[in-house]
């Protein structure tokens, strides 16, 4: 049984959005509601150089969205059993049978699933499941011009890209849930850390 998941070389993506518009346009939520963002990370400080102070700073992009986990912390929570699992390890939400009680938001630590308060339900990514399930792509994945993004089965996305992993700056620590979703380190952090740029947007 295959285990879709995503992949993203942070060193391709230049921040456009155009997945995460893509994904909005395809879902029909209205502006403020995204089922992905696109984190804008940043740090460095000034260096001092002989007598001159040179910039010694990075930024760099995270897309992301729901990890579609191996462990989703979100499905247990869920009292109405809206939350599952398909056969190929996409977490859908049933929003017939969500009562938008909050569980799975505040079991989620990359906060993926999004509440829409003028109908009372949560919902989120669900990998354009009706649309891979036709033969088609993620409408994300379609919509990258830089061809950051990729998409399937993880094993094979990890297989195809040894170098990638889920521990990139600034997504929580993944615990036992494996996330379904890796990166490729943008080569201009380096080791240092940065913080969250744009915060008040995403």
């Amino acid at each position: 049984m295959a285990q879709y998941g995503f992949y993203v070389d942070l060193n391709a993506c230049i921040g456009c959005k155009a997945c995460q518009m893509a994904c909005k346009d395809r879902a029909g939520n209205e502006p403020g509601m995204n089922w992905r963002r696109v984190l804008e990370v940043g740090g460095g400080d000034w260096q001092k150089v002989g007598q001159a102070w040179v910039p010694d700073v990075f930024a760099y992009f995270v897309p992301t969205a729901c990890h579609h986990c191996s462990n989703p912390p979100c499905l247990p929570v869920c009292p109405t059993s809206a939350i599952s699992k398909d056969s190929n390890g996409i977490v859908k939400i049933d929003v017939e049978q969500c009562i938008g009680c909050h569980y799975c938001e505040w079991a989620c630590l990359w906060g993926a699933p999004v509440f829409y308060e003028e109908q009372g339900i949560v919902n989120k990514c669900d990998f354009c499941k009706d649309i891979v399930d036709a033969g088609g792509s993620p409408a994300c994945v379609e919509a990258c011009p830089m061809r950051a993004m990729e998409w399937g089965d993880v094993e094979e996305l990890r297989a195809r890209h040894p170098e990638a992993t889920f521990q990139i700056v600034p997504l929580a620590d993944p615990q036992d849930i494996q996330p379904n979703a890796l990166y490729t380190a943008n080569t201009a952090a380096g080791d240092r850390v940065g913080a969250i740029l744009n915060q008040e947007e995403i």
